[in-house]
């Protein structure tokens, strides 16, 4: 459907240029979103998949194991979009801080995506609200190290920023003035608050998106936490336990689309083409992560049966394995704290893993020496070009 434009447009001043700001209006959407037909069927879909989504911890021996690697996947894929060149193995290296040398720069910044993440998740299940309060405490762990933490970290904007472009008077979009932000976020805010509205809640998901992005509310950072918005708000409301739907793959992959329906959306008013597109990417992405768990499930079933059949060493192979499982990439010391070996043991466990191709040895080293699992980390690589 096709309504007015969704704001209005304030003379604002940038860099020494006159442009006009937009600023949207609060939600929801008048007149109201035509969700029927094939639009519903949508919805119903995404909503099944989600709701498979989780009840993976039914699949997972440790469902924790399965959300570490996952949110570090995440974090990678992220903050690519936004430019990085960090892959997921960089990450893992980065976090054993035994092991010097990885890239400082994009590494720092998928580690702060990480950090803040995980604050949200605490802050809410300590029953903190979804709230802008929240949005600048994760914000502050976001850009806490490497670039662009000069840049006002767990603060709302008190100067004019633009999209795409060399100057204000050349962009793509200009978001709403530094002057109007505070409003804005406040009207986005009492949006997610609205229990009454009676509006499902991936809907709810797809606008509030769209309308942080539109706001454009830090001077950076904001399309990280603009999808990490997405995951607070699908486990705030009980639609997911864990944090696991994460449409940064999706949104990688179809970018020029997403682009193009973020501005229908302001320019028209065409929502429902946005949230078409939302929730085909939330059912996508949702039987994505259940495949990927059900696939992780699989091999960790046969390489324990082939740990198990390594000979006398097999108990402590199987602990070391179970290390393993809970860092695809670890050092020996690492392993000893994780099981309580000795470094010896845990070396002589590690090398029958690598002779029956489970581990391999990364560095080189005969001292610091790390091992990865690389079936695990192919699986997560998977279509992500991690």
């Amino acid at each position: 459907m096709n309504r007015p434009e969704q704001g209005s447009y304030h003379i604002s001043t940038a860099g020494g240029e006159t442009v006009r700001a937009f600023v949207p209006h609060p939600l929801p959407p008048v007149p109201p979103l035509e969700l029927l037909g094939t639009h519903q069927r949508l919805l119903e879909r995404a909503t099944h998949a989600v709701g498979r989504l989780d009840s993976v911890s039914v699949l997972l021996p440790d469902p924790q194991l399965f959300l570490y690697a996952y949110v570090r996947r995440e974090a990678v894929l992220s903050s690519q979009i936004e430019g990085t060149q960090s892959s997921l193995s960089d990450l893992l290296l980065f976090e054993l801080e035994e092991v010097p040398g990885v890239p400082f720069d994009d590494v720092v910044e998928v580690s702060n995506y990480v950090a803040a993440l995980e604050h949200g998740m605490a802050r809410l299940r300590e029953g903190f609200p979804l709230c802008n309060r929240l949005l600048r405490e994760m914000h502050a762990k976001l850009m806490a190290r490497g670039r662009g933490s000069e840049k006002n970290p767990g603060e709302f904007r008190r100067t004019q920023n633009w999209i795409g472009g060399t100057r204000p008077g050349n962009a793509h979009f200009v978001p709403a003035p530094p002057s109007e932000v505070d409003a804005s976020m406040a009207a986005l805010e009492a949006f997610l608050h609205n229990d009454t509205d009676g509006m499902p809640l991936l809907v709810k998901a797809a606008l509030a998106h769209v309308q942080f992005e539109t706001i454009h509310p830090f001077l950076d950072g904001n399309g990280r936490l603009g999808r990490l918005l997405i995951a607070l708000l699908l486990h705030k409301g009980g639609l997911l336990e864990e944090p696991l739907l994460y449409l940064s793959l999706y949104l990688k992959t179809h970018r020029s689309t997403y682009y193009e329906l973020l501005d229908r959306v302001r320019s028209t008013g065409d929502w429902e083409a946005w949230v078409d597109f939302f929730l085909e990417g939330v059912e996508e992405t949702a039987l994505g992560a259940v495949q990927t768990a059900r696939r992780l499930v699989s091999l960790f079933e046969v390489d324990t049966r082939r740990t198990q059949e390594v000979g006398r060493g097999a108990p402590t192979a199987l602990r070391v394995l179970s290390a393993l499982r809970q860092r695809p990439l670890i050092g020996l010391s690492q392993v000893c704290q994780n099981t309580g070996m000795t470094f010896p043991t845990a070396s002589k466990s590690m090398q029958q893993l690598v002779n029956v191709g489970i581990a391999h040895e990364l560095t080189g080293k005969r001292r610091n020496r790390v091992f990865s699992y690389a079936a695990y980390l192919e699986v997560l690589n998977e279509g992500g070009n991690l």
